[in-house]
């Protein structure tokens, strides 16, 4: 495999939207078994999406940064029907020029944590958003960032996953032992890999605890099937 830098997302999403190309994406892990991700999944309708990311459009207002937003699939439900002023970044190129293609009208290639002086009353991260904070000592950091991005009244919407369950019944956390939502990825497609890097899947009452540090209220909004849930995070009114 070429194991140089490779915009995977961007490279499957326009190979099936312009040739119709349905080629999985392939993640491993040393910690699972391969798995894939569909490319058509990433193009899916609001109703074939799953209940936590119906609720998290639903609860969407205001002025919306999608953060991570693919081909654009929540976006565009978002502007055409609920007709929100919505802005949409990527870190992949490739994703990017899709989503524009497919009408979204503010798509930029931007990194999250390089956005500055703009302001929105929604900050929306789905299929499991808390992974771009890498682990649990980035989390200070990211609520000091998402802070400044926040018009007063604003939110976050962001969906995770308690991996605890992987956890033999008998087996407990020891001290020091890497937190288990702390996991390392990498993607492949058709023969072409990107550089492995890490995702943070952190369970509701860790992430509640931190964001309370952090002066954040956090409410759980819905609990999904299988061990996932969604959360609004909002500053602590002074």
């Amino acid at each position: 495999m070429n194991k140089t830098q490779k915009d995977i997302f961007g490279m499957a999403i326009l190979a099936y939207y312009h040739h119709q190309d349905e080629s999985d994406i392939i993640v491993h892990s040393p910690d699972f078994d391969d798995d894939i991700i569909p490319v058509s999944y990433l193009f899916r309708e609001f109703c074939d999406m799953p209940p936590i990311e119906k609720t998290a459009l639903k609860n969407c207002y205001g002025k919306v940064l999608d953060v991570g937003c693919g081909a654009g699939s929540h976006a565009l439900y978002l502007q055409n029907n609920r007709k929100l002023k919505v802005t949409g970044i990527d870190t992949s190129k490739g994703t990017v020029e899709i989503a524009a293609e497919r009408g979204l009208r503010d798509v930029r290639h931007l990194d999250f944590f390089k956005l500055k002086n703009e302001k929105f009353d929604t900050l929306l991260m789905l299929m499991n958003g808390t992974g771009i904070i890498s682990n649990l000592r980035n989390l200070n950091s990211f609520f000091s960032h998402i802070r400044t991005l926040l018009l007063p009244g604003g939110q976050l919407l962001i969906d995770s996953s308690d991996l605890s369950y992987l956890r033999d019944d008998e087996d407990e956390e020891e001290p020091g032992e890497k937190y288990i939502g702390e996991i390392r990825f990498q993607l492949s497609y058709k023969g072409d890999q990107s550089e492995s890097f890490d995702w943070l899947y952190i369970d509701f009452e860790s992430l509640k605890y931190i964001a309370g540090y952090n002066n954040f209220d956090c409410e759980l909004l819905k609990k999904g099937r299988h061990y996932d849930y969604l959360a609004r995070l909002q500053p602590k009114m002074k």
